[in-house]
């Protein structure tokens, strides 16, 4: 989340499981493997990161209103202000922009909802599994005013407007008292979210979900609280206040810390240990009560009918900002999950160091007590700089070189279940990202660089972005993507990598406008089948090869001279060897040791290929990758 322009209860008939009030399994005592395992599971599995806000609305019932977003930025909501049509040109003004004070069209992209929702998920699981994924991310889903949801109201609720009954959800909610878990209750969007839970379990898909446990929304129900007890408020100490508001004036004293200074971003208060400048720092989270409600919350989700059981719950969690909250709190954050389900996988978001050039080292995360894998950033910044030669472009030597570096220092289980992301909703889509060829993230969006191009990426970005696809299924780690991506979808960094999913089903107004007035090409907007179809092979190609998921990895050719890269992937049984063409010119090259009975993947036939006295001598064409596999 880096980028911010940033009720009726179950009833005990129905949903008996869900109202047991003792956690059986939070008084287990774990063993060390189960403390610091990493998720055998979480090597093999490929990625999809759903923003359900736009991904599908199957439920245009529950869509937003303008009570719903409130306290969301900004604080004033245009009184003409509605959802917008999910097919709409994206750059063009709704009718309500102009009833805003806000100058920035991007600023305006902050208002806008699309209703997307937990049915239209339901409604295409089978398209996810067709493509093969086994894996989702979901951003944050708790109950949050903004479109993207790191703002809560309720960290222990899903969103109202993901589910059926927004008005039933939020009269329950109200009527609850979140800080006893011992009763709380599920909302109708609860229920949906477990029913999805169950549909990717039955499917062989795992779920993970994203939440910010370092601040929270302007409208979280401890914040109201304290807003009206002040200093006698139970919550007081979870927050650094500033200043607490004298009922005796009129006027509204209340004053927080928010992150980065946004007001909408209220921070859960640390107690830091030493300098607080420099990421990572020590310490912990100052109140305990407001950790045992974040480890209520991951109980709640890990194993929602408190049978002892986790499989009808989560399997793990993506943290938010996690090199923003002090090293203490991990381990116990991760103790709690793992008592629930020692599967469990934790991944945080470890980012920058400084913007925009110094990554952070995720080591110091990595040692067996606090995530099994982080975000990996640092992966893609390396590769965009080779494949789509984006500034400061490097040569085939530079990025083995770059590859090794950030494999160096970490556990081999760890490196392979790193979350390998080509971009993200804090990013910008892939085939922009190559188009622009700008430094990674800097400069990344038409307001801040005039010639930044946000139209279709043309034919030589899609064969670039082709041979980094599979450099990403063939490299070491899980490939990870951002919804959208695997049908060409492009958009610039946050928030125009947010757009609506493209549907073969629906009818999209062609792009033909500019946020700042200027030319650009009119873009057809539909689904990219090709490149769908050729993500699926690759995604057949890791699950049938178990060298690209647990095999060692060996440089065998870095020529700077004709741009060729080429890498060998091998288990005992399972050899693959990848080979890059980058520069602008056929090329021979040539692999000596090869076994008889190799065959080219993306040939037609796996006819073996002949060898001369041993060697693998193949021609390739520019910009382009092939793939030689043998297996016993």
């Amino acid at each position: 989340m880096k980028n911010i322009s940033l009720a009726i209860g179950i009833l005990w008939f129905m949903f008996p499981a869900c109202q047991h009030s003792t956690n059986k399994t939070s008084t287990k005592e774990l063993t060390e493997v189960e403390f610091s395992q990493v998720p055998n599971w979480a090597k093999e599995v490929v990625w999809y990161q759903i923003f359900v806000e736009r991904f599908r609305n199957g439920d245009v019932s529950n869509d937003p209103t303008k009570a719903d977003i409130k306290y969301a930025y900004p604080d004033s909501i245009p009184t003409h202000w509605k959802t917008t049509p999910w097919t709409q040109d994206w750059y063009r003004p709704d009718d309500w922009f102009a009833e805003t004070r806000l100058t920035q069209f991007q600023d305006n992209l902050q208002l806008r909802r699309y209703g997307g929702d937990l049915q239209g998920v339901l409604d295409e699981l089978d398209y996810l599994s067709n493509l093969g994924i086994t894996a989702i991310f979901f951003n944050p889903l708790n109950d949050a005013p903004s479109m993207h949801k790191y703002d809560p109201r309720y960290w222990h609720h899903i969103d109202r407007n993901f589910g059926p009954d927004p008005l039933g959800d939020a009269k329950m909610m109200s009527e609850e008292d979140p800080s006893n878990s011992e009763n709380w209750q599920f909302t109708k969007a609860d229920q949906l979210f477990l029913k999805v839970i169950d549909a990717c379990h039955q499917r062989g898909i795992k779920v993970i979900v994203d939440y910010s446990w370092n601040h929270t929304g302007m409208d979280f129900w401890a914040l109201n609280d304290i807003r009206k007890n002040g200093i006698n408020s139970k919550f007081a100490g979870w927050y650094e206040v500033e200043a607490f508001d004298n009922p005796e004036t009129p006027l509204d004293e209340f004053k927080y810390k928010g992150w980065y200074h946004i007001k909408y971003l209220p921070e859960i208060k640390k107690a830091i240990i030493g300098q607080d400048s420099v990421f990572p720092f020590e310490g912990n989270f100052a109140s305990q009560s407001a950790k045992e409600h974040i480890f209520n919350v991951a109980r709640r989700w890990l194993d929602p009918n408190k049978d002892g059981n986790p499989s009808d719950g989560i399997d793990g969690f993506r943290l938010d900002v996690a090199a923003e909250i002090p090293l203490g709190f991990w381990p116990e954050f991760r103790t709690e999950v793992r008592k629930i389900n020692p599967e469990a996988y934790l991944v945080g978001e470890v980012w920058w160091q400084k913007f925009p050039n110094d990554l952070m080292d995720p080591r110091p995360f990595l040692k067996g007590n606090k995530f099994d894998a982080i975000m990996n950033y640092r992966w893609y910044r390396s590769a965009h700089q080779f494949f789509a030669q984006a500034e400061p472009a490097i040569g085939p030597k530079a990025f083995a070189d770059s590859l090794q570096q950030l494999l160096a220092g970490i556990n081999t289980e760890n490196n392979q279940v790193m979350m390998n992301l080509t971009s993200s909703h804090d990013s910008p889509r892939t085939s922009t990202s190559i188009y622009n060829k700008n430094k990674y993230k800097f400069n990344a969006k038409p307001a801040d660089d005039l010639t930044y191009k946000i139209d279709k990426p043309d034919a030589e970005t899609r064969k670039l972005q082709k041979m980094l696809l599979i450099h990403q299924f063939t490299f070491i780690g899980a490939p990870h993507i951002w919804y959208g991506d695997e049908v060409g979808m492009w958009g610039a960094d946050d928030p125009d990598t947010r757009k609506p999913m493209v549907w073969n089903d629906l009818t999209y107004e062609p792009e033909s406008t500019h946020p700042l007035g200027l030319a650009r090409n009119t873009d057809s907007v539909k689904p990219d089948t090709a490149l769908f179809n050729f993500i699926k092979e690759l995604i057949v190609l890791r699950k049938n090869n178990p060298a690209l998921v647990h095999g060692l990895l060996e440089f065998v050719t870095t020529d700077d001279d004709h741009g060729l890269l080429v890498y060998k992937r091998s288990t005992e049984n399972s050899q693959v060897w990848v080979a890059f063409n980058n520069s602008n010119n056929e090329q021979l090259f040539e692999i000596s040791g090869i076994p008889e009975g190799i065959y080219s993947y993306f040939s037609k036939s796996k006819t073996a290929i002949p060898l001369v006295n041993g060697n693998l001598k193949q021609k390739i064409e520019a910009k382009t990758a092939q793939i030689y596999i043998m297996n016993k």
